[in-house]
């Protein structure tokens, strides 16, 4: 951001899904790529599916969202904490350092990994972070409109990531709580979007969906608000606890 408004730079590449929804007055996100695999992947030492990990199996990421939905379905397992980049989590793993780790498909398939992935969670079970496998491309608010940017918008995703980060907004999505959305377009043009909190041990899920036709952003971000704000009334006090 700094080199963007030193304009060292016309654009920067972002995954969607470490954005803020605030960003610094000047700046914008101009473009949204189509979104690559919203998937969490699931890599294993022995086990390649997380219902195999044995009881009590350590269990690495740095998610507070994987963390909840991990134990929602299997909560005989230890969390741990794993940071670092890619390299460092998978070397981690393969030293044994971990059972299994969560990583978000998508990182996995841009750097050329996606074969070390073992399984790729189910969306329902696993609804990613808002923004999981989109990119933003950020720019100058001055250069916004510039064509050559323009060109590599996906209308689709830039959609249903707006409405993604709506409910985030609502939520106060962050490190600090188990926040989940994904949106999608049918055939028949209508936008649904499903949020979720969750409780850090996964023993409580809050879940609501909606859907409705939405034809900019504007609507969007209205539908996501809509949804986090139904989510949030009944979460009630323990949204930050």
């Amino acid at each position: 951001e700094e080199a963007l408004f030193a304009k060292e730079i016309h654009l920067a590449v972002h995954s969607m899904k470490d954005v803020p929804a605030d960003m610094p007055e000047g700046l914008v996100v101009a473009a949204v790529p189509q979104r690559e695999d919203a998937r969490d992947a699931f890599l294993g030492h022995s086990a390649r599916r997380l219902i195999d990990l044995p009881q009590g199996a350590r269990l690495g990421t740095a998610s507070l969202r994987r963390q909840a939905q991990s134990l929602a379905l299997r909560p005989d397992l230890q969390i741990e904490m794993l940071r670092g980049n890619v390299d460092t989590r998978m070397r981690r793993l393969e030293e044994g350092d971990f059972d299994a780790i969560l990583l978000a498909a998508a990182g996995l398939s841009r750097l050329g990994l996606a074969a070390a992935i073992h399984e790729r969670l189910d969306l329902d079970a696993f609804l990613p972070a808002p923004g999981q496998g989109a990119l933003a491309l950020q720019s100058r608010a001055d250069r916004a409109d510039e064509p050559w940017l323009k060109a590599q918008d996906h209308r689709p995703t830039a959609l249903a990531v707006a409405a993604e980060r709506g409910a985030m907004l609502v939520l106060e999505g962050s490190c600090r709580t188990a926040v989940a959305a994904h949106a999608v377009f049918d055939d028949a043009g209508m936008l649904t979007l499903t949020c979720e909190w969750l409780s850090p041990d996964g023993v409580r899920r809050v879940r609501r969906v909606a859907s409705r036709p939405v034809a900019d952003m504007a609507g969007a971000g209205d539908l996501g608000r809509t949804v986090g704000d139904e989510v949030r009334a009944e979460v009630g006090a323990d949204l930050l606890a």
